[in-house]
């Protein structure tokens, strides 16, 4: 499964017009902002040895109509299942592959010894965890919910506060004017071990 730029064959398949004019229809008889659908048909490039079944996400707008390709080799499904379902969380994983080299820079494997550069892989998947499990913990109304592990290393690592620690607890202490204190109180409170 992997997706398809657009050519002229596949704008002038007749499924796939049919579709897009059917979804733009829908969606200017309801005068909803964005409308989606779905089609299929087969198709086979000149390199390819056969046609393949080839999935179209039909998405009508105020902006205009955008429609993206997926060929598969799965028989099986619906066409909303094929794209929603499968082609989009094969997509989230290689999200989640980006962020882990593009905000922690674990593509920097730059040392000669190829123990050291697992070792700095290991040490990049541990604070890809510690990250993302802080990000589990904020609060859903907050403004970091959805924020990139960039920002929360920002907002919430990277912050100045005193730190006191006494012989039964640690307390941080923020400047008034830090934004994200009452969120960081939460994670912590939330990431606490369970008393013994």
């Amino acid at each position: 499964m992997f997706g398809l730029p657009t050519n002229a064959s596949l704008r002038a398949d007749p499924a796939i017009v049919a579709a897009a004019d059917a979804c733009a229809v829908k969606r200017a008889q309801r005068q909803c902002p964005v409308l989606r659908h779905y089609a299929q048909t087969r198709y086979g490039a000149k390199s390819w040895k056969g046609q393949r079944r080839v999935v179209a996400r039909i998405e009508a707008s105020t902006l205009g109509m955008d429609i993206r390709y997926v060929v598969t080799s799965l028989t099986e499904g619906s066409a909303e299942h094929i794209y929603d379902t499968l082609y989009c969380a094969r997509g989230q994983a290689e999200n989640l592959i980006k962020r882990h080299k593009t905000q922690l820079a674990s593509d920097r494997t730059s040392c000669r010894s190829a123990n050291a550069n697992q070792m700095r892989l290991i040490l990049h998947t541990a604070a890809y965890w510690l990250l993302w499990r802080i990000s589990q913990e904020i609060p859903k109304a907050a403004a970091l919910a959805t924020a990139e592990f960039a920002t929360l290393r920002l907002r919430l690592l990277k912050v100045a506060a005193r730190v006191i620690e006494s012989a039964s607890r640690i307390r941080i202490a923020f400047a008034s004017a830090c934004p994200d204190a009452e969120v960081f109180k939460t994670i912590a409170i939330n990431l606490r071990l369970a008393p013994t």
